[in-house]
Order: C-alpha cells, then structure tokens, then sequence
C-alpha cells in the first residue's frame, strides 16, 4: 500500500536552486526576453508563483519559478 502526503516537501539538487531564489525587486527576464520586475512572491494551493511587472506590458502577470531567469 503506498500512501501519498498531502503536501510533500519538495527536494531539489544544488542545480535547480537558483531558481527559487527570487527576490522582490529582481530584474527578470523570459523566455522570449521580455523583461521586467518581480512585485511579490506568493504561493497558492499549486505552489510558488512569482508576480512580475513587465517593462513592455502595463500589468502584472504570475509565473512559475522556472519560466524565469534572473538578469543582471
């Protein structure tokens, strides 16, 4: 019988840990080189989402940790 934990911590390698290290303020950018700044950190019963201000758009949008990178 396997029994599965409602919410499970999740490990990760030293590899993905950059990721997580957002912070408020922190220049973004994505995949298509859009870039901006990241407004708050949250999570919500999905997980960790980050809320970015983007230079070219007038609004907020929320993404998930790995569809950003951190630029200097």
């Amino acid at each position: 019988m396997i029994i599965l934990a409602q919410n499970p911590v999740i490990r990760t390698s030293p590899s993905l840990r950059p990721q997580y290290q957002f912070q408020v303020g922190d220049r973004v950018e994505r995949y298509n080189h859009c870039k901006g700044t990241v407004v708050r950190i949250d999570n919500d019963e999905n997980g960790v989402f980050i809320v970015v201000w983007f230079d070219s758009l007038y609004y907020e949008l929320a993404y998930d940790p790995y569809d950003l990178k951190i630029i200097q």
